[in-house]
Parts: structure tokens; sequence; C-alpha cells
């Protein structure tokens, strides 16, 4: 097992590693709308905080020499699930491979996010 670290991504909100690269896959941790630079949510609806988190998957995942292409699996996190339809607007732009994917309601997210997604790649 090889632990990722991600310059370009926000840093990890507890004690675990941005993303885990083992054999051929590589399993990137949940990643929320932070911007890397501040720290902070980046401003805006659902909209801008999936540009955001997307941003920041892609950045984990260039880290390890891989890209969104590579995605195999994603688990999306969303504190509302009125939210879908933008969420699955913005998803749609970036992952146009179509990896597998669930997508689930939970009550909150860290810092007050609106959107987390975790995902599963091919190592790069």
């Amino acid at each position: 097992m090889k632990p990722i670290h991600a310059p370009k991504a926000p840093a990890a909100l507890g004690p675990y590693s941005a993303a885990i690269a083992h054999d051929k896959l590589l399993f990137c941790s949940g990643q929320t709308p932070i911007d890397p630079q501040t720290s902070e949510l980046v401003p805006g609806g659902i909209t801008e905080q999936t540009e955001q988190v997307i941003k920041n998957l892609a950045a984990v995942l260039e880290a390890a020499g891989a890209g969104l292409n590579d995605v195999l699996k994603t688990t999306c996190f969303l504190a509302d699930m009125g939210d879908f339809a933008a969420f699955n607007s913005v998803y749609a732009r970036h992952f146009v491979s179509k990896p597998a994917r669930s997508t689930v309601a939970v009550k909150a997210l860290p810092k007050g996010a609106l959107v987390e997604i975790e995902l599963i790649a091919r190592a790069g």
C-alpha cells in the first residue's frame, strides 16, 4: 500500500490519506468542496461545490498519475437530495466515461458541505 500525497488538493480534515494506491487500484478518500488555497468551503450552492469537489478529486488523481477517465466507481453523498439534478448536471460534464456510481443522502457533511465524493480508480 502506498499513501498518496496531493499538494494541489485540500489537506485532510483528519488522520487519513488523500488516497491509497494498492496493486493497480487507487482508493480516494472523500473530497468536500474546500478550496485548497483558503481551506474554506467555496462560496455558492451545489453547482459551485460540486465543481470544487471534482477539481479536488482530479488533483488527487493527478498526484497518483491518473485522471478522471481512470475512475471505476464513485460514491456520492448529498446533504439534500433536492440538489440531485443540479449535482448530476455538473457530474455528467466531468465523468464522461460514466463510472459505476452510488448516490446517497446524508444528514450532514463536514464543515456544512452540500456534497462529498469518494472514488476508486485505476492506478496510474
